[in-house]
């Protein structure tokens, strides 16, 4: 696990205050495709229904995201199937690139904290359960 991963874990189970680890995260010349893709992907195995990806932990996320509900990127996740969602934030304008960040690290948080208090709740295995 990299620092980058290492943080985004912390934050997700509350060891770091998220707008903190946020700032950690978007700090100097942060690599956003490789952000989008790390969180992507953790959101992704995070969410117990693979089906369709969307659970009430999921939309509950998507639903209290600390951002304003009319920004661009809320207005995707909230309009579109999951997939769908995310290559379209993938192909956003740069200048919505924190936005989408922001986004998808509340959405992990809330997604893994469910994870963390269901599934995971006597014992997982998740090595980055153990932080």
């Amino acid at each position: 696990m990299n620092q980058q991963e290492l943080l985004i874990n912390k934050i997700a189970q509350d060891k770091i205050d998220f707008h903190l680890g946020l700032h950690l995260l978007l700090e100097d010349n942060y690599n956003f495709k490789e952000l989008f893709t790390t969180l992507h992907n953790y959101i992704i195995n995070s969410i117990p229904n693979k089906t369709d990806y969307n659970t009430e932990a999921y939309q509950r996320a998507i639903n209290t995201i600390p951002l304003k509900s009319t920004y661009t990127p809320i207005v995707i996740l909230k309009s579109f199937p999951t997939k769908i969602a995310f290559n379209k934030l993938a192909s956003l304008p740069e200048d919505e690139n924190k936005k989408v960040i922001t986004s998808l690290l509340w959405i992990f948080k809330i997604t893994d904290t469910e994870r963390r208090n269901t599934e995971c709740k006597n014992g997982c295995g998740h090595f980055w359960h153990e932080l």
